[in-house]
C-alpha cells in the first residue's frame, strides 16, 4: 500500500491515485517521495514527473509549480502537465526552433531568460514525447 498522489494543472486534475513512489525535478535537483516521507513544500523546475506503482511507471512533462507532502497525501501543483501521447510534437519542435533562433540572433531587447525557458520547455516536451514509443500501455 502506497500513498495518495494528486497532480493538478490549471486546466484539470491531471492525476489522482495511490502510488508507491513519485520522482520530481525540484529547483535543487531530483527528489523522490515515498510513503511516510517527512512533510515538505518545495518549488519544481521544468522537468519530468515519474510515477511508480509496483512494476508500472508513467512519465509526464511538467512546467514549474510546487510539491507539497503531508502525512495524508502528496500534491503537485503545476503550470502545465502532459502525458507523452498528449504532446504535440510538431508544435514543440517549432517552439524549440523559435527559441534557438531568438537566442542565436540576440535581437536588441531580447529577454534571454524568457527565451531560455521557452527552449527548456520545448526540449522537455520533446524528450517526454519520445518516451511514448516505449510506452507499452503501463499505468494508464
Amino acid at each position: 500500500m502506497g500513498f495518495m498522489l494528486k497532480i493538478v494543472a490549471p486546466d484539470r486534475e491531471f492525476f489522482s491515485g495511490e502510488v508507491d513512489r513519485v520522482i520530481v525535478r525540484g529547483i535543487e535537483g531530483d527528489l523522490a517521495v515515498l510513503k511516510n516521507r517527512a512533510p515538505i513544500v518545495t518549488p519544481l523546475a521544468i522537468g519530468k514527473i515519474r510515477i511508480l506503482e509496483g512494476d508500472k511507471e508513467r512519465i509526464a512533462a511538467v512546467t514549474n509549480g510546487y510539491l507539497s507532502v503531508t502525512k495524508e497525501e502528496t500534491t503537485i501543483i503545476t503550470d502545465a502537465a502532459e502525458w507523452p501521447e498528449e504532446i504535440d510534437v510538431e508544435r514543440a519542435k517549432e517552439a524549440k526552433l523559435r527559441a534557438e533562433k531568438r537566442l542565436k540572433e540576440m535581437p536588441e531587447g531580447l529577454d534571454i531568460a524568457r527565451a531560455e525557458l521557452a527552449l527548456k520547455r520545448a526540449l522537455n516536451r520533446l524528450e517526454v514525447a519520445n518516451l511514448k514509443k516505449f510506452d507499452d500501455g503501463k499505468f494508464k
